[in-house]
């Protein structure tokens, strides 16, 4: 989608707009209401200031709508068409590392209590499980913190492929 017709569609179809990037309505009014932008760097600016601002209850809001990883995503909407791409290394990989990405969820979900969240994009399995190897070691604050950045890395992404 082009800046100036994202500027120029009403807040309803704006947010309809970026609804996929991240399961958070607040964080896809304020962009919307942040409008209009000059660039999309000014966009992406503000969209990370925006969701620099998350805590806890945004990470286990936003969880909702992702899969695990190595699950694919169901559904036909545009988010679950995302994960299924952004996850396709692991789709990919061979019996022994998927079974070693689900023991390893099983780990951090049992550690955390929540769904592991990684970009996926532009990792291979290989590399996705070795993060998670890695954040089982952090402490609950670390982790909470890590788990956050990847959010919004994931939605920054996806916020500026929209765009493009």
């Amino acid at each position: 989608m082009e800046l100036a017709a994202f500027n120029q569609l009403s807040a309803v179809e704006a947010q309809a707009a970026i609804r996929h990037c991240v399961a958070l309505p607040h964080w896809q009014q304020a962009l919307v209401a942040a409008r209009p932008f000059a660039t999309t760097d000014a966009l992406l600016a503000t969209a990370d200031a925006l969701a620099r601002q998350w805590q806890q209850p945004e990470l286990e809001a936003a969880l909702s709508a992702h899969p695990r990883i190595g699950e694919r995503a169901n559904g036909a909407d545009k988010e679950a068409a995302l994960s299924r791409g952004e996850q396709s290394a692991m789709q990919q990989a061979d019996h022994a590392l998927q079974q070693a990405m689900q023991q390893g969820n099983q780990a951090y979900e049992a550690r955390f209590g929540r769904v592991f969240l990684i970009r996926a994009r532009g990792r291979s399995g290989e590399q996705m499980l070795a993060e998670l190897q890695r954040r089982l070691q952090n402490s609950e604050v670390t982790e909470q913190q890590e788990a956050l950045d990847q959010l919004r890395e994931i939605t920054l992404l996806r916020l500026k492929e929209t765009m493009q």
